[in-house]
């Protein structure tokens, strides 16, 4: 079986400049993704799609594929990270070169590891699902979220919700924006990157973060020390 990863590491960032190379614990941040695909073992095929020549010889550097340059359909503020998934698979099918699953993988997770995929890997293909989504669950019920009325007044959202138990609320969860596994010909018949069935991976909050701000990267910087010295006090 032959498994492909897609790394979507497009040149342009506006809330941090040059995001997906820019050096984070001593390494470029897109190598973290590179390194965990590899060290998952789960794929034929690492490759790293861009528009941008400099992240392209990084990603060769550290042992990924860049077989073709993103298009600059795709290297747009509009294009979706589905468009970019589609154009590959579309490259690799002309190059008659086909895949069953694939795994999109986002270029800042300096979090993530090998063996957070292969789990979520073994959990895919044992779910029949169509697609797999890590999550986080939410840390306080949503059903009692609070909102601005036109008064300028807080009320409940839900108003049937306030007198319920934490305990006794559905618990919900949120897309950690890290990977992203798929069975190829479900994919290409889908309108969305969510599909119908889609099965979760649940994470611990400590283990992912989003980078969109500043704050945000010095936050994933502390979980990083955070895990490594776990890891490093662990019994041998």
């Amino acid at each position: 079986m032959k498994n492909l990863a897609i790394i979507t590491a497009r040149g342009g960032s506006k809330r941090i400049p040059r995001k997906n190379i820019k050096m984070f614990m001593g390494k470029p941040m897109l190598t973290y993704a590179i390194q965990a695909a590899l060290d998952s073992r789960l794929f034929s095929t690492v490759m790293v799609s861009t528009d941008d020549e400099e992240i392209a010889q990084i990603a060769r550097r550290f042992h990924a594929d860049v077989p073709f340059m993103r298009s600059s359909e795709t290297a747009n503020d509009s294009a979706g990270t589905r468009d970019v998934l589609l154009e590959v698979l579309s490259e690799y099918t002309k190059r008659g070169e086909r895949y069953e699953e694939f795994c999109c993988i986002y270029p800042c997770v300096p979090l993530l590891t090998g063996d957070m995929l292969r789990e979520a890997y073994v959990k895919f293909k044992a779910s029949g699902a169509h697609c797999l989504m890590p999550v986080v669950r939410f840390s306080y019920p949503i059903q009692r979220a609070l909102r601005v009325n036109a008064e300028g007044y807080l009320e409940y959202r839900e108003a049937e919700c306030q007198k319920l138990r934490s305990q006794d609320c559905e618990p919900m969860y949120h897309d950690v924006g890290m990977f992203y596994f798929y069975k190829t010909s479900r994919f290409l018949q889908a309108p969305h990157m969510c599909m119908e069935k889609c099965c979760m991976y649940e994470l611990n909050d400590l283990v992912c973060q989003d980078i969109d701000t500043q704050e945000d990267w010095e936050l994933a910087e502390l979980k990083y020390k955070n895990l490594r010295c776990n890891v490093a006090t662990q019994p041998s």
